[in-house]
C-alpha cells in the first residue's frame, strides 16, 4: 500500500519499524518523524488500516445538509431573480456529488 492511501491515524511498517501516519507524507515512530516517500510500499499493521472512521473524520450528514440549507437561503437572498435558475443548478450539482 501506498502513503497516499492510509487516512491519517494509521498504523503501518516501512523498512521494518511501526509508524502511525501523522501528515500527508510524515510517519511518527518512536525514533521521532520520517517522511515517508510516495513510492514506498508501506504493510498496513492493525484494522481498519485503509480506511477511517466516518465518525472520527467527517461531519454528521445531517449536520452538513443544515449547514448547507442554511447557506443556500442566503444565497437566494443575494443572488438577484436572473441568477436564481444558475444558483439553483449548482445546489443540485453539489447534491449530486454528495451521492
Amino acid at each position: 500500500m501506498k502513503i497516499h492511501l492510509l487516512p491519517l491515524g494509521a498504523r503501518f511498517e516501512y523498512e521494518g519499524e511501526e509508524y502511525v501516519k501523522s501528515g500527508p507524507m510524515i510517519g511518527s515512530g518512536k525514533n521521532g518523524q520520517r517522511l515517508i516517500p510516495k513510492y514506498a510500499v508501506l504493510k498496513p499493521l492493525g484494522d481498519g488500516a485503509g480506511a477511517a472512521a466516518p465518525s472520527a473524520t467527517a461531519p454528521a450528514s445531517a449536520a452538513v445538509m443544515q449547514a448547507f440549507d442554511t447557506f443556500y437561503e442566503k444565497c437566494q437572498a443575494l443572488v438577484g431573480e436572473d441568477r436564481q435558475a444558475e444558483l439553483a443548478a449548482a445546489r443540485a450539482a453539489f447534491l449530486a456529488a454528495l451521492r
